[in-house]
């Protein structure tokens, strides 16, 4: 799976800085929680619990994996981070919770997020009565050209 780097613009977020925004959406700023935090928070970013996982052991940090996975669905659940529904057996969380769309290289498994002014739905089936629009997901999967 892809890992990414801080972009070129990007500064960490300060601990006072994560700590504030945990807070703000009403989760208790553990130590283990600041962490993850940190990794996940600090720029606009595609993770798996797996890829944490991975990063957090790059720097030493020993946090086990029910721990990451509870964490990242804390945040989700709270509106921190995104869930995906791009693969049945891998769940994506997104750092960007503005409305947008994807591209997936399958190749990679590399996520891209895409303007969702970039495309336009002609229109929608009818919806069931007494029901609305809560969100629209879009995924354009692309792979190497073969030939």
């Amino acid at each position: 799976m892809p890992a990414s780097s801080t972009p070129l613009g990007h500064e960490p977020l300060s601990q006072e800085a994560l700590r504030a925004r945990l807070t703000a959406h009403g989760i208790g700023a553990t130590a283990q929680r600041l962490e993850i935090a940190a990794l996940v928070l600090s720029e606009p970013q595609h993770v798996t619990a797996e890829i944490v996982l991975s990063r957090l052991g790059a720097l030493g940090r020993r946090v086990s994996k029910a721990t990451v996975y509870n964490t990242l669905n804390l945040f989700a659940a709270r509106g921190l981070l995104r869930t995906l529904a791009i693969d049945p057996d891998v769940t994506w969380f997104d750092s960007n919770t503005d409305a947008h769309f994807h591209i997936q290289h399958v190749d990679s498994g590399e996520l891209v997020d895409l303007d969702p002014h970039s495309v336009r739905l002609v229109g929608l089936p009818p919806l069931p009565p007494g029901t609305e629009v809560a969100g629209i997901e879009v995924v354009i999967r692309v792979r190497a050209q073969t030939g």
